[in-house]
């Protein structure tokens, strides 16, 4: 029982004297630099970093996604265009035909 008083009894001064000596000042005045130093940087937490990247990665599967909806489109839209523009031939002619009977 002795050793633990004369134990706290040396604790309780080391802390007294390290906090009055100018070590405990330094210290705050390296974490308020740091701190600063560390704002002016612009860093993120390692928690928001992840987030952020989970959000990129559901962004690009979508971007993927809507690219193979629009190629899937285009092929649709090219099919009937190329048909279209078939019957638009065809049918260009003949309405030049009446233009020219009108006339």
């Amino acid at each position: 029982m002795l050793n633990k008083n004369v134990i706290e009894e040396i604790n309780a001064k080391v802390s007294e004297i390290l906090q009055n000596s100018p070590a405990k000042d330094i210290e705050k005045n390296i974490k308020v630099l740091l701190s600063g130093a560390f704002t002016r940087l612009d860093l993120v937490t390692r928690d928001e970093f992840d987030v952020q990247q989970e959000v990129l990665q559901r962004t690009r599967e979508k971007l993927m996604a809507l690219e193979g909806k629009v190629a899937e489109l285009e092929a649709q839209m090219s099919k009937p265009a190329h048909k279209s523009s078939e019957k638009k031939a065809a049918v260009h002619p003949a309405r030049e035909e009446q233009e020219k009977e009108d006339r």
